[in-house]
């Protein structure tokens, strides 16, 4: 094909290219990232011309591993993650990476091959119905009909994952339309600049809506604000830290919306819900209860008992869908976060000064309230016992991690112990856990997008040896990188959370154990530096050796607790209680 630099001399200019070259056109405009994907004939033409151009593409063992570096990629930059798959297997394996994006607000623009348009359904091979499997999983789908509509339809698909609440968006590119070569206008080869970064346009909540929200605020002796992942995609960090210093409000967190605020914040009371600090206690007491960026879904609303009624909620919330439906709210605030937040500093100006003093006792709860509770969690966080407590393993990752690092945990346990028990100690994406579908599996591949996109900083994931089995060969990838993250290995050889859960319903167990495996040799064989750690006073030594190395990463095999009845992160609960229906926890 012919190779131009395309310029915008004159209006009536043209190039040549194939379809898959005007896409990765396109995407150079945008000035796209590092892309993850695993190449087939349908696509290669965009591959040769990403070669060409230097983009960075990175390959993958595992589809589903690409679109989950892609995710953590995006919410680490700010900007919309790409990945792309061959048809069939390829794209059906990208459904679950996909949905856990979907669900969390992050923005991917995706590129799935598909079968030449004069022989689909006609048996070609790895055919399937693709886009009805994929349709359920992202914000849109778009089939591109024509060559000549290629830089329409990469356009569209920023503009649309960027918008409201961001989310993948699947381009779906027919065979002969990525290889039919096509006379483009240079004139269509534009993106708009605001659909490279997520939030690309916000809205603000109505007015009155502002104003009715503020007084019931004022009027509160012992207001909540309870903080989602909404505040990490509309980086609302400074705005929720002034709102809440300037009227003494503590602020509390789902597991994504860790980081919202630093941990180490006097204001900040920790993780809601299913598990707790002091702030379900706050909630239980509070008589406003400010809702922002969340969906108040199971885990936060602890299946839906935590909030009684007895406290207005007013729930900031930019899907107005979202409204009240998994809780009542009395006060609705339409729009994104920062400027919500923003606009009810602004509405409440003249207060600040009176709240804060008729606030100061409450505001002052909070420090004590979690020294106290840091009491009770010491035999945990300073245990010495062998197999390691994991309550010692985020005590150690606490203590060795600077304020510019980032914490990726794990699908299910890693996530319910980090959450409760690491503490960010700077505002930011500073605790990524993908809370969007809960997928076991995104620890390496997360930690490796995450890495790409603050290649200074240090970057841990947690996993546990289920989780690492099914990812394992992203190694290999991780390697290719030359991306210097660590991953830590619960390795309590077993599907932890589920032998808990068997133990805490029927004291015996099925289907939940694994092999005793070595994962630092394992590591070591994959080219990349493996520590085994057997005992406590070996892991802060292990952590701090790993962030030094920075040429590739290191896997640190953690030999935690076999006890399946101390497995799960009740570092506040001495006694578990099952009742009937319910998750028990």
């Amino acid at each position: 094909m012919t190779e131009a630099k395309l310029t915008t001399a004159t209006s009536d200019a043209t190039i040549r290219l194939t379809g898959g070259e005007a896409i990765a056109e396109i995407l150079e405009r945008a000035d796209v990232g590092p892309m993850f994907g695993m190449g087939g004939f349908q696509l290669l033409p965009f591959y040769e011309a990403v070669r060409r151009k230097g983009l960075r593409h990175h390959l993958i063992n595992d589809e589903r591993c690409g679109a989950f570096a892609a995710d953590a990629w995006a919410r680490m930059s700010g900007r919309p993650g790409v990945c792309d798959a061959t048809l069939g297997p390829g794209a059906t394996n990208l459904v679950t990476a996909l949905v856990e994006s979907f669900n969390a607000g992050i923005p991917q623009v995706v590129f799935v091959g598909d079968t030449h348009r004069d022989h689909s359904w006609k048996n070609m091979t790895q055919e399937t119905r693709q886009l009805d499997i994929l349709r359920p999983a992202v914000k849109e789908v778009m089939r591109i009909e024509r060559p000549s509509r290629v830089p329409e339809a990469v356009r569209r698909a920023f503009a649309v994952a960027t918008s409201g609440r961001p989310g993948p968006v699947v381009v779906d590119v027919p065979e002969d339309v990525a290889h039919e070569v096509h006379d483009y206008s240079v004139a269509d080869f534009w993106i708009d600049p605001a659909t490279t970064r997520f939030p690309g346009y916000r809205s603000r909540p109505d007015a009155g809506d502002v104003e009715h929200a503020a007084a019931v605020i004022a009027a509160a002796r012992r207001p909540l604000l309870l903080v989602g992942g909404g505040v990490h995609i509309s980086q609302a960090y400074e705005a929720l830290r002034a709102f809440a210093e300037a009227h003494a409000i503590p602020v509390a967190h789902t597991l994504s919306g860790k980081g919202a605020i630093a941990c180490t914040h006097p204001l900040s009371a920790g993780l809601f819900g299913r598990y707790s600090r002091i702030a379900n206690e706050l909630i239980e007491a509070s008589d406003c209860l400010i809702v922002v960026g969340c969906k108040l879904g199971e885990i936060a609303t602890r299946r839906f008992q935590l909030f009684n009624g007895h406290a207005p909620v007013i729930h900031v919330e930019v899907l107005a869908e979202e409204i009240g439906r998994t809780t009542r709210t009395d006060h609705a605030l339409v729009g994104d976060a920062r400027l919500a937040l923003e606009d009810l500093s602004a509405a409440l100006y003249g207060e600040a000064v009176r709240a804060c003093a008729a606030r100061a006792d409450y505001a002052a709860e909070i420090p004590a309230r979690m020294r106290r509770w840091r009491d009770g969690a010491a035999d945990r966080l300073l245990s010495s016992e062998v197999p390691i407590n994991m309550g010692r393993m985020l005590h150690e990752l606490n203590e060795a991690m600077p304020a510019e690092s980032v914490l990726v945990a794990d699908g299910g346990f890693a996530a319910h112990w980090g959450g409760l028990l690491y503490d960010t100690k700077a505002a930011g994406r500073r605790f990524v856990a993908d809370r969007g579908f809960a997928s076991i599996g995104y620890g390496l591949p997360g930690a490796m997008g995450a890495q790409l996109a603050v290649p200074d900083q240090p970057v841990v994931a947690i996993t546990g040896d289920g989780g690492f089995n099914m990812t394992i060969g992203e190694l290999e990838t991780a390697r290719r990188a030359g991306t210097p993250f660590t991953l830590m290995i619960v390795n309590n050889a077993a599907s932890g959370y589920i032998k808990a859960l068997q133990h805490a319903m029927y004291g015996a167990y099925q289907s939940s154990d694994l092999v005793e495996m070595n994962y630092a040799r394992i590591a070591e064989d994959f080219g990349c530096q493996g520590i085994r750690v057997e005992r406590p006073e070996e892991l802060g030594p292990a952590i701090r050796a790993a962030n030094e190395e920075r040429r590739r990463p290191s896997v640190i095999d953690v030999v935690v607790t076999r006890d399946p009845a101390r497995m799960l992160p009740g570092v506040d609960n001495r006694t578990l209680k099952v009742t009937k229906g319910d998750r028990p926890v």
